[in-house]
């Protein structure tokens, strides 16, 4: 649970199905049962990963935001996992602690994580049994060979870290030699079978918009329900890949550039000069194209890397260039209120949302490019801290192109897939009955789709 895109990638991995995030802050109560609900029919476990410590939330009064107050939400038992690296009996004042902090959780037992030895775990399985009623399930060994590595965002993703089957088979092996499974099971509650209200009905009178949505390891952060609530609203999703392809897909109504890691990337992205002048060109002809965090830094004209030496052209939507640092610029739950009608909201709509990114932003006074139009491009976010402060992170829209270092949930307001998917079937409409078609795809091969000034 919680904002965080890489360990659900993970999950999909690992688990062969894709992982949701559910988060008690962006998303009410009862969109998060019901998120649980539809994705956990079927299945013969589901598995909630909590965030930070199991009480561990917005402030130090209260449960909200916590995983017990998601766990009680979702009627869900709690598997305590402690680590027991430098302890010994005082394990046991610690699952003490936990089972009787919050007597209205319902604790299924607790696995030891970094354990030494099969005689450390049970040097600690004989002090808790002796001092707790929360039953001991077993243990995870250390193990040098699962350490995963991490970067200036967090740990690698999914979609660059390859899991090797050996990996895969020392993880498998170590739940089945040391983990009682069984007595898990056990504990666990049967889920009741989801039942589907009646969804309200797509009007289908105008062909389906297309969205093409980037991805791959540039672009790799995205919040799965906003690709499910976009396909929900109308919308048939093809993916591309900005790193590997020279153009889009063809019959696209509007283009989706979630976050990632695209200064990462940033050389071999500049080099992909016609699919760039192609996403301009788009741009400039009233597609809707929206880009988040990372996807924003792409629909900027450069991204320079820390030590300022190196800078790559971006696409040139917007005439702002982006800065990496070494420390974190900004982290933090987002509300904001659009200011101005835009393609994921009208005017006064509320959206709920998170920031996390290592660059800054630079105005290079729009770069009007010579022999293109330039509209204004108009800040469209008021943007609040989750306590109600007023936030200096901006929402600029161009056109019907939109960016942001914000990656908003569309779970937090059911108007925003809808207005996404509307504007990209206007623009379908437009494209195939106007008597000056939009441009194919180009064959020149100029950067931004015209010279520079």
């Amino acid at each position: 649970m919680g904002p965080d895109f890489i360990d659900p990638g993970h999950h999909s991995k690992i688990a062969g199905k894709t992982s949701v995030n559910l988060d008690s802050w962006m998303l009410t109560r009862s969109y998060n049962q019901k998120l649980f609900a539809q994705n956990s029919k079927g299945m013969d476990v589901a598995v909630v990963e909590g965030v930070m410590g199991l009480f561990d939330g917005y402030d130090a009064l209260s449960e909200t935001g916590s995983s017990a107050q998601m766990a009680k939400w979702l009627g869900l038992p709690v598997l305590l996992i402690v680590s027991a690296k430098g302890k010994a009996r005082s394990a046991a004042a610690i699952v003490k602690g936990f089972e009787t902090f919050d007597p209205k959780l319902n604790l299924a037992g607790v696995v030891f994580s970094q354990t030494g030895s099969k005689r450390h775990y049970e040097y600690l399985k004989d002090a808790v049994e002796q001092n707790c009623k929360t039953p001991c399930l077993g243990f995870m060994p250390k193990n040098e060979k699962i350490v995963m590595p991490e970067r200036h965002l967090g740990l690698m993703t999914a979609d660059e870290l390859a899991i090797s089957p050996e990996v895969l088979s020392i993880l498998v092996s170590m739940v089945q030699e040391h983990i009682d499974m069984d007595d898990l099971m056990e504990k666990l509650p049967v889920f009741e079978p989801w039942k589907d209200p009646a969804a309200p009905l797509v009007s289908h009178k105008r062909s389906l918009p297309v969205i093409a949505v980037a991805r791959d390891k540039a672009f790799c952060f995205y919040y799965q329900d906003n690709i499910d609530s976009l396909k929900k609203a109308g919308a048939r999703i093809v993916t591309f890949s900005p790193l590997t392809e020279d153009e889009l897909p063809d019959g696209i109504d509007g283009i989706y550039l979630g976050g990632g890691y695209p200064e990462i990337f940033a050389k071999t992205l500049s080099a992909k000069t016609g699919l760039m002048a192609r996403i301009k060109e788009l741009s400039l002809a009233g597609m809707p194209i929206y880009g988040e965090c990372g996807g924003f830094m792409y629909l900027c004209t450069r991204i320079s890397g820390m030590d300022r030496e190196e800078s790559h052209e971006m696409t040139g939507c917007f005439g702002f260039s982006t800065q990496m640092s070494k420390r974190l610029r900004s982290l933090g739950y987002r509300e904001i209120t659009l200011t101005e009608d835009t393609i994921i909201g009208k005017k006064g709509a509320v959206i709920r949302g998170h920031e996390f990114h290592y660059s800054s932003l630079k105005d290079e006074g729009n770069e009007r490019d010579k022999g293109c139009e330039d509209p204004v491009v108009k800040d469209v976010y008021h943007v609040t801290s989750r306590a109600g402060q007023d936030i200096s992170l901006k929402g600029f829209q161009r056109d019907k192109t939109l960016g942001s270092y914000l990656h908003v949930h569309f779970g937090s307001n059911p108007g925003c897939a809808q207005t996404f998917v509307e504007n990209c079937t206007n623009f379908r409409q437009i494209r195939l009955n106007s008597i000056e078609p939009i441009p194919e795809q180009s064959e020149n091969k100029e950067h931004h789709g015209c010279k520079r000034a």
